[in-house]
C-alpha cells in the first residue's frame, strides 16, 4: 500500500476549508506521509478554463487525488475519464482519483446520510424541504431519498435546475416522492415540512444573510445546514432560537472527508476522531 499521498482541494474562495487539515491531523494517525494542498482557483482562470489539462498536470506532479467544492463539482465532470456509480447518478464530483484515468467521485452524499443518520436520529422524514439544486443540493437530495424521505420538495433560484434533480431521482425512487416547485410555493411546504435542507452557498462568510425566514418553519421542524464556516450560520442561530433541532454543516463536512480519506489511502479513518478534529479545528479559530 501506498504510504505516501499529495492531495489537493480545488474550488473558490477556499482558503478557509477545514478539509486539509482534517485529513492531515488523521493522516499522521495513520503514521502515513501526507500533503495537502489549496488550489484557490478564480472561475475565469487559465486553470479553471481547462480543468482536464490541470488536473493532469497534478497527476504529472504525483499528486493521488484532489478534492473538488464549489464552483466545479458539476464543470469537472466533463474533463474526466470516468464517473462512479453514485458520481454519474448525481451528476455532480467532489473527489477525483488521479490515476491512470480522472476518475470522479461523490462523497457528499454519503457524507450528509452519515450526517442526518447520526445527527437526527429519530427525527421525521415525510416531507422535506430542500433549498438549492446545485452540486451539493443534488448529493443532499439523493441522501435524502436514499435514507428513506417519502416526499422531497427542491426549490432553487434556477427553477429549471430543481426540475433536473427532481427528473433525475423520480425513477430510481418509485416508492418515493421528489418533486420540484417554484420558490412562490415555499412558504407554504416550509409551513408543512417535517424537516427542511439548506443547500446554497448563503451564510458562508462571503455569502452572509439567510436563503429563507426561520419564522415559516412548522414548530416542530428540524434544519440541517450544509454550510459549516462559520458553524453558526445565521440560519442556525436562528432556528436555534427558535428552538428547533438543527444539524450544523460541521457533519455533512466530516462525513465527505472521512469517505474521501478512505479512497484516496485505502486506510479506514476514524470518523469520530475527525469530527473531534474538525470541532477542535474550530475552537481554535484556524
Amino acid at each position: 500500500m501506498n504510504d505516501q499521498f499529495r492531495v489537493g482541494l480545488v474550488g473558490e474562495g477556499i482558503a478557509e476549508s477545514l478539509t486539509p487539515a482534517m485529513h492531515l491531523r488523521e493522516a499522521a494517525l495513520h503514521g502515513i506521509a501526507y500533503e495537502y494542498h489549496v488550489f484557490d482557483l478564480a472561475p475565469d482562470s487559465r486553470e479553471a478554463a481547462d480543468l482536464g489539462a490541470y488536473l493532469r498536470e497534478l497527476r504529472h506532479s504525483e499528486y493521488a487525488a484532489v478534492n473538488v467544492t464549489h464552483p466545479f463539482k458539476q464543470r469537472v465532470i466533463h474533463s474526466l475519464d470516468s464517473l462512479s456509480d453514485a458520481a454519474s447518478t448525481i451528476d455532480a464530483v467532489n473527489l477525483v482519483l488521479l490515476g491512470e484515468r480522472l476518475t470522479g467521485e461523490n462523497t457528499d452524499w454519503s457524507g450528509f446520510e452519515w450526517a442526518i443518520a447520526a445527527g437526527l436520529p429519530g427525527a421525521d422524514f415525510g416531507l422535506v424541504a430542500q433549498i438549492g439544486a446545485g452540486g451539493a443540493g443534488s448529493a443532499t437530495a439523493y441522501a435524502l431519498l436514499r435514507h428513506g424521505a417519502a416526499d422531497v420538495v427542491v426549490f432553487d433560484e434556477e427553477a429549471a435546475r430543481a426540475r433536473r434533480v427532481a427528473e433525475r431521482y423520480g425513477p430510481l425512487f418509485p416508492g418515493q416522492r421528489i418533486r420540484a416547485e417554484p420558490l412562490g410555493a415555499l412558504t407554504r411546504v416550509l409551513a408543512m415540512a417535517d424537516g427542511v435542507v439548506h443547500a446554497t452557498p448563503v451564510g458562508m462568510a462571503k455569502h452572509p444573510g439567510t436563503a429563507f425566514d426561520v419564522a415559516q418553519l412548522a414548530p416542530d421542524a428540524w434544519l440541517a445546514e450544509i454550510v459549516y464556516r462559520p458553524i453558526e450560520t445565521e440560519l442556525v442561530r436562528a432556528a436555534r432560537a427558535r428552538g428547533h433541532r438543527v444539524l450544523d454543516g460541521s457533519r455533512m463536512a466530516v462525513g465527505q472527508a472521512v469517505d474521501s480519506f478512505r479512497l484516496i489511502t485505502g486506510i479506514e479513518p476514524d470518523a469520530e476522531r475527525m469530527g473531534a478534529h474538525m470541532l477542535d479545528l474550530i475552537a481554535s479559530g484556524s
